[in-house]
């Protein structure tokens, strides 16, 4: 859990992702300094985003950081990809910000769509057990192992409900980078399909990577939630139960008296047991 006293770094492009990460903190009373990237990619679209970022935080009276990077030249004298050299330019970056506003995490906007991007991208390129489990909620700085952790409070929503958030609830604007358009890139391709899929579907696919982050702390004997959770879903696999996170939660507060159902089980919490019967 944050806590509200100290502050978290916010890692804002612009898009609609990060506007509603910044939104919800701050709605939610938490102390934000906000973080934005200038990758120098795109143009002047690159220097637009950093207009409106500025425009942004100001508005909400938010401190913002700014970073400039040359991106391309740190790629070519690293000999990585543009994509790596973009991810180690801003997380050793968002590392150095953290600790100089001494902030408890740095929170970055993944969702549920990206969650399944992730997780089809790494099928498509050939993954074992951890490519499976996509990302995590809570993670170390793959830039910084030691330090400031990183944490993704949107990985539970859709993109399709962020935007109806910033449109229809907040009446926010948001920036979009063209090259998302560009489906020779093969995570944009992905994305694209994702476009076909169902509500449920995605859900399904976010899902699943959660339960491989379960089997992941199982087989390193970690007794943590996620553990806890695949661990339940295995012994209720069999009743069909959808609310298998939610029967977790309830049976580690305590909940005496709560009732789950699914098509043809009914599953309540007695003396912080589980009883499973048969519905009629």
């Amino acid at each position: 859990m944050l806590e509200k006293e100290k502050p978290v770094l916010v890692a804002v492009s612009g898009g609609a992702d990060s506007v509603s990460l910044l939104d919800v903190l701050l709605q939610a009373g938490y102390r934000c300094v906000a973080a934005h990237c200038n990758f120098h990619l795109r143009g002047a679209e690159s220097d637009r985003d950093e207009a409106f970022v500025r425009e942004l935080c100001a508005t909400m009276n938010v401190p913002l950081e700014v970073a400039s990077f040359d991106t391309l030249s740190y790629a070519h004298t690293h000999n990585a990809s543009i994509e790596v050299a973009a991810r180690e330019l801003r997380y050793t970056w968002f590392e150095q910000v953290a600790q100089q506003h001494n902030c408890q995490a740095i929170c970055v906007a993944h969702h549920q769509n990206d969650q399944a991007e992730t997780v089809l991208l790494n099928l498509k390129r050939g993954t074992g057990i951890r490519g499976l489990a996509g990302m995590r909620p809570k993670s170390t700085n793959p830039m910084a192992l030691e330090g400031v952790p990183v944490i993704r409070p949107l990985l539970c929503t859709t993109r399709d409900y962020i935007e109806h958030y910033l449109r229809d609830k907040r009446h926010l604007n948001w920036v979009t980078d063209s090259t998302n358009s560009d489906t020779s890139i093969t995570r944009n391709a992905i994305r694209e399909q994702l476009r076909t899929y169902t509500k449920a579907e995605i859900e399904h696919i976010a899902q699943t990577a959660e339960y491989m982050q379960g089997y992941i702390d199982i087989l390193g004997d970690k007794n943590t939630r996620e553990a806890g959770v695949v661990k339940l879903y295995e012994e209720l696999r069999m009743y069909g139960f959808a609310e298998i996170e939610k029967i977790y939660d309830a049976l580690e507060k305590g909940e005496g008296g709560k009732v789950f159902t699914s098509k043809t089980h009914q599953a309540k919490i007695k003396k912080g047991k589980l009883c499973v019967t048969t519905v009629s």
